[in-house]
């Protein structure tokens, strides 16, 4: 009998079964953020996903309900926090959110976590979170450890020159750019609108931020490079590539 990797699609005894076996848990992290006119809000939870179930394939492991909301989308990563549908959480909730859930997985007996980023803002958070939850682990005598990775760092440059054939405009500018399109594309292509794509020239911002935020100095699209080379082969190759590169990377650090 086959049964889902994902963790709400399974019954509570394989799932205590599993965890038993020494099965590690993978949080894929989003966000629910504007990704201009032609992707949907919740991109960032479904690449999140994606790239979080074929890590847990690779390694036995079990994907997590998503966390679905992130911290606050930024000006110069994520076209900003004042931008509609973009719907996001303070410091203090995300913090509070990952330090419950290492605590949560560790008490049904995980020991091997992964928190899988998909949203630029919400590293550190996520970092404060797990690691005062490992710390409050380890006083405890119990061996619960996290790996924190955000997916993108595991594009190699290959990858880079073969889908940007030279024109990369920098991961810093690359929000509702080709990277996330052509991955939407080949996982999920009924809901990505290629023909509304904005043909602009990639974000020109300040190497630093101004609060309250000045509107003007984000793109119309909302997006911060122009999505219009995406493909559906460059999709695939992104997914393929770097869901390898990521399970050879944290392999040796979440077995059992």
């Amino acid at each position: 009998m086959h049964h889902s990797v994902f963790m709400e699609e399974i019954d509570a005894f394989t799932y205590r079964e599993a965890i038993a076996a020494g099965a590690p848990i993978i949080v894929p992290v989003g966000s629910i953020e504007q990704h201009g006119p032609h992707l949907p809000l919740n991109t960032d939870v479904l690449l999140s996903r994606a790239m979080g179930e074929r890590v847990a394939l690779a390694l036995g492991g079990l994907v997590a309900a998503p966390i679905v909301y992130g911290y606050k989308s930024q000006q110069r990563s994520g076209g900003g926090n004042h931008l509609a549908g973009t719907t996001s959480l303070d410091a203090a909730t995300l913090i509070s959110i990952a330090r419950t859930l290492t605590l949560e997985f560790a008490r049904h007996g995980a020991r091997r976590l992964v928190f899988l980023n998909g949203h630029f803002e919400n590293y550190q958070f996520l970092y404060e979170g797990v690691e005062q939850a490992t710390a409050e682990l380890a006083l405890r005598g119990q061996d619960v450890s996290a790996v924190l990775a955000s997916y993108w760092d595991f594009v190699d440059e290959d990858t880079i020159e073969e889908i940007y054939q030279g024109s990369f405009p920098g991961w810093d500018v690359e929000h509702g750019g080709v990277l996330e399109t052509s991955l939407m594309l080949h996982l999920h292509p009924e809901l990505v609108h290629l023909e509304r794509v904005m043909d602009l020239p990639p974000a020109q911002l300040p190497r630093f931020d101004v609060l309250p935020v000045r509107p003007e100095l984000t793109p119309a699209s909302g997006c911060l490079s122009s999505a219009a080379a995406a493909s559906e082969r460059a999709g695939q190759t992104l997914l393929e590539r770097t869901s390898k590169a990521l399970a050879e990377s944290i392999g040796a650090e979440v077995a059992a």
